[in-house]
């Protein structure tokens, strides 16, 4: 398989090589941020183009493919993806945990864009060859093939555990193998695995099945009881934290918080925006404040202000916030996920669309707004914050993110906003976030914040803001 003349920006020099091997080391963590590199390859089996392009999204690269039969050419685009600043204490604490003995089995949970997956990929990068990353939201369907997925595509053995239930073929006994697997894989040199797996709340899709009504528990009992090593994330933090509530004292939860100001700060330099460090400084301060620090609409609307080319991030937020552009994409993404885990779809939509026009608001006011009884709407309500789309201070709810909001004002209307309706909402949305502006010099860096948090112990829960 051989690349036709691929190069890549490095440290102010051109690497150039033919050979995909070469291509890929040169790669490495001396590839500048935003490097932009164009290549094609020559025709190869479906199964080869796409191992290749898994290797380069781990690798944080971004891959844009055309590809029509075997006989035919194959040209990639590819381009470094702008990805949050690394976050070493977090990454650290994680390693630590994994060292510790026995080892503890950290729970990272933040929400949508809040860079779990890119904190995956950096650990399976730094782990190295002894780790086996699955993403469970993918193949949590039915036991059986849960099971098939996992052992097919991992690099490690285990040997064939007899099922617990009478009929080899049932869910019950695909599960047993799945979480035996689990506890008793090892690499091809007889080490013990790390497995890191993304969205691992899926599981209790398996629930669902005859015999598993305690699928959940019993999976927590078998990787607590495993010798081998695990990193689970969520994007529900609110579910994550009741379920794990009774769980054994080897999880511990790692809370993945928003940027802060001077991580903004990195990213905007990574985007080349701003011309000096005084307009960064300020630029960062306006995009964390519109944010509200969220990794993924940082790199937007970060992005999205430099094409402007004006340095105006409420113009370009504008611009975002219309119905095919990326950052109303991410909302819509995002807003429709979490509606689909929980209870109530219709009901729960005209509470949002209540409270994205007024908020806070005490349950007797959604209530009569909502034209519901107070015990039901109690109940909407309830099931809103399971989703960690609502948050609830002094009896009052409002929206967990604030940018959600607007997009939910904008969007949750008979026909799509005009360009005037963007510009008025997002002008008064922006009105309304400056006063969440720093005003002092920049935040300092998670690494320094950690020193000074306290432990929720009963909840086993690190905070790092």
């Amino acid at each position: 398989m051989i690349a036709h003349k691929p190069s890549i920006l490095t440290e102010g020099r051109t690497v150039r090589t033919a050979r995909v091997g070469s291509f890929l080391r040169a790669l490495g963590p001396a590839a500048l941020p935003g490097a932009e590199v164009k290549y094609g390859f020559q025709p190869m089996p479906w199964s080869a183009f796409d191992n290749l392009c898994t290797l380069l999204y781990r690798l944080s690269f971004r891959v844009a493919t055309s590809y029509f039969h075997h006989h035919a050419a194959v040209s990639v685009s590819l381009r470094r993806d702008r990805v949050p600043p690394e976050r070493p204490v977090i990454e650290e604490r994680i390693l630590t945990a994994l060292e510790a003995v026995p080892p503890r089995i950290p729970v990272v949970v933040g929400g949508c864009g809040s860079g779990r997956t890119a904190l995956l990929n950096r650990l399976a990068v730094r782990l190295g060859t002894d780790t086996a990353r699955i993403d469970v939201e993918r193949i949590a369907t039915t036991p059986e093939a849960f099971f098939a997925a996992v052992t097919e595509s991992a690099r490690c053995h285990a040997p064939v555990a007899e099922p617990g239930t009478d009929d080899p073929r049932s869910a019950r006994a695909a599960f047993d193998r799945l979480c035996a697997f689990l506890a008793l894989a090892r690499t091809p040199t007889g080490d013990s695995v790390t497995f890191l797996l993304d969205e691992v709340l899926e599981i209790r899709t398996l629930q669902s099945f005859p015999g598993l009504r305690g699928a959940l528990h019993e999976f927590w009992s078998a990787l607590c009881d495993s010798p081998n090593h695990f990193v689970l994330t969520t994007r529900f933090v609110a579910r994550a934290r009741r379920l794990f509530r009774d769980a054994p004292d080897r999880f511990e939860f790692v809370h993945l918080p928003p940027l802060n100001p001077a991580e903004v700060s990195a990213t905007l330099a990574a985007t080349h925006l701003g011309e000096s460090d005084g307009e960064r400084l300020e630029l960062s301060r306006i995009i964390h404040a519109l944010t509200d620090g969220r990794p993924r609409y940082v790199r937007i609307l970060a992005e999205a202000t430099a094409e402007v080319g004006a340095g105006d991030p409420v113009s370009a937020l504008a611009a975002q916030m219309a119905p095919d552009a990326r950052l109303s994409m991410a909302c819509r993404f995002c807003y429709e996920l979490r509606l689909h885990r929980a209870r109530g779809y219709g009901a729960l939509k005209a509470i949002l669309q209540v409270l994205s026009r007024e908020e806070p608001l005490t349950l007797t006011e959604v209530a009569h707004r909502l034209g519901r009884t107070p015990g039901s709407t109690k109940d909407y309500l309830s099931w809103l914050e399971d989703v960690d789309l609502l948050n609830v201070r002094q009896k009052r709810y409002s929206f967990a993110d604030p940018m959600l909001r607007l997009w939910v004002h904008l969007h949750g209307q008979v026909t799509p906003p005009s360009e005037d309706d963007l510009a008025r909402e997002t002008q008064e949305y922006a009105v309304t976030r400056f006063p969440y502006m720093e005003s002092g010099p920049v935040a300092a860096p998670a690494a320094v914040a950690l020193q000074n948090r306290d432990r929720d112990d009963s909840l086993r829960l690190i905070e790092i803001d």
